[in-house]
């Protein structure tokens, strides 16, 4: 029974204290963890700013500094619709920001897209035209694998187009694509309910039958577009096309047969036409494309804002 209760270590003397002692220790620890954890984040967060800072500063400075003569270069490439890389938000301050330059000798546009929103296009296509007005600077276009459809109603307002005998060029039309399911829905014995305010209001709703003169008024509206692509091409192409009945009818073609057609204007890459067209070599990239930095301010920012929007909620009402 002596050796028992001698074993136990809350019969100990001093064992409360001891115990005491680790737990506070314990506790210090944690606290000196947590500290220590605390100014490791916010050293953190004051490198971000410090580099996003420089990197700002930077690019300010690498603007406002003379440059030497270049050729400058904006790439149009995938999709072109609104968000994306090459839509008219992206496109025209790269392109304004290449012609206000002073060391830029002229612009060319590295064109690879199957085309997009004739919206985007239209606005780019304007905006070529007035910056070329403005600033007296010539503005080419290079085609790399394709510059069809919408692309193409850009590069039609350039001075000068250029491919490779290989390239897909043209596809000068306008479509509007869907599905219907009506008959397979009979099939299945499946019943579309669709409720309305405006007879129109489910025009090219995929499970609803098309009437007759829905289709009209679908293929009116692409017909006036598709007027307006012409007349964009005939008015920046001028003289230079050689009409065929096929040019217009929405068929692209290749690189070498565009130039015959009068759809291009010679064969180059984007080296070539700065060292033979624009006689100036070197090349300068303007376009727009979001850095690590600008990815890390807008989440930064977001999450600000977030913060923000949550602390706005937590605030009693005012009476």
């Amino acid at each position: 029974m002596k050796n028992e209760v001698n074993d136990d270590p809350t019969r100990t003397p001093g064992w409360e204290r001891a115990t005491l002692e680790k737990l506070a220790f314990a506790a210090l620890e944690e606290q000196r963890a947590a500290r220590r954890w605390r100014v490791f984040t916010r050293l953190a967060w004051l490198a971000l700013f410090v580099a996003i800072g420089w990197m700002v500063y930077a690019q300010r400075n690498a603007a406002s500094s003379p440059s030497t003569p270049h050729t400058a270069v904006v790439e149009i490439k995938g999709e072109i619709a609104s968000g994306a890389e090459a839509s008219a938000d992206q496109i025209v301050p790269a392109m304004r920001s290449a012609l206000e330059d002073s060391g830029s000798q002229a612009l060319v546009l590295l064109v690879n897209s199957p085309g997009g929103s004739p919206v985007q296009a239209g606005i780019i296509n304007d905006e070529i035209g007035r910056l070329r007005k403005l600033h007296g600077k010539p503005i080419y276009v290079v085609v790399e694998e394709s510059c069809a459809s919408a692309a193409y109603y850009i590069a039609a307002a350039a001075d000068k187009i250029y491919v490779d005998k290989a390239s897909i060029v043209g596809s000068i039309g306008v479509l509007m694509d869907g599905f219907g399911f009506v008959g397979l829905m009979d099939k299945l014995g499946i019943e579309r309910r669709l409720l309305t305010s405006g007879k129109n209001k489910g025009f090219l709703d995929p499970f609803s039958p098309q009437t007759e003169t829905q289709r009209a008024y679908a293929q009116a509206m692409l017909d006036q577009v598709h007027a307006q692509f012409i007349d964009v091409v005939k008015k920046g192409r001028g003289d230079r096309l050689k009409e065929t009945p096929e040019m217009f009818s929405g068929l692209f073609w290749t690189g070498q047969q565009a130039v015959d057609m009068g759809l291009a204007d010679g064969f180059g890459s984007l080296d070539s036409v700065a060292r033979d067209v624009v006689k100036a070599e070197d090349l300068v990239d303007y376009t727009r494309r979001e850095n690590v930095a600008e990815r890390l301010a807008k989440r930064f920012g977001a999450a600000i804002g977030e913060g923000a929007v949550r602390a706005l909620r937590t605030l009693p009402p005012l009476h």
